[in-house]
């Protein structure tokens, strides 16, 4: 049963004119759902699909915290959203919590599909991501590398991009193979199939691993970071009541 004195968890997608898009994301909020009852659990979209962040917002009412289903503080993290949630400001208490990546439970997701999709041990790793301009994107993507790296035992893993920063994923596959890495893997940084997961796969050598979707260890992440905001929200408060 849900507990109406716990924030609502508001998931926050980009959105995508991709048709396959929008289901594979409801599936990941139902299993945040399932792991959670006793939290109210919404989606809002930034932009194609339904409903629209707005239009979730002007359906809350007492206080929400906002999840972005993006892998690094790029601009919707930094404005996008917080602009959003300004029109509402006056009516609703709400805070935006971190962006996905980077986290150990995102390294543990993006390992996982690598191995379904058939991944040979040894192999270099293409992490391919949407891409921003924001040099704390990048650095944020170059850490969530490092982080699947690690799990590999220390393969390279090297980030490219779909759009807005280089490497491309073709340019990162030729820098491997220069390199000497015969065979070349690719691990899709994107919650569901769209443009830049298909661009980043068709540009695949060999294996490549499905969007993460509705992974178990993404879910958990919506939920640390939820649970995360929520702390540093009561932090200032018990403060004042104890100072």
């Amino acid at each position: 049963m849900t507990d109406r004195s716990q924030p609502t968890l508001l998931a926050v997608a980009h959105g995508s004119p991709d048709p396959r898009a929008e289901p594979v994301v409801r599936a990941l909020v139902r299993l945040v759902r399932a792991l959670r009852p006793s939290v109210r659990v919404e989606l809002g979209h930034l932009e194609s699909d339904r409903p629209l962040l707005g239009e979730t917002l002007n359906r809350l009412h007492g206080s929400a915290v906002l999840v972005p289903l993006l892998f690094s503080r790029g601009y919707h993290v930094k404005h996008d959203i917080p602009g959003t949630l300004a029109t509402v400001a006056d009516r609703l208490r709400a805070t935006v919590a971190g962006s996905l990546g980077p986290h150990p439970l995102l390294a543990e997701a993006l390992h996982s599909r690598l191995v379904e999709a058939g991944y040979r041990p040894g192999s270099a790793v293409v992490l391919a991501a949407a891409g921003s301009r924001d040099p704390e994107s990048a650095a944020g993507t170059r850490y969530t590398a490092a982080m699947l790296a690690t799990r590999l035992g220390g393969v390279p893993v090297v980030p490219a991009y779909a759009s807005a920063s280089a490497p491309t994923v073709p340019q990162a596959v030729a820098a491997l193979r220069a390199r000497g890495h015969r065979e070349v893997a690719v691990a899709s940084c994107f919650v569901a199939p769209g443009r830049f997961a298909e661009r980043c796969a068709e540009a695949a050598p060999g294996v490549v691993a499905a969007p993460l979707g509705s992974h178990p260890a993404l879910a958990r992440l919506l939920l640390h970071r939820y649970d995360q905001a929520r702390a540093a929200w009561r932090a200032p408060a018990l403060a004042a009541t104890t100072g």
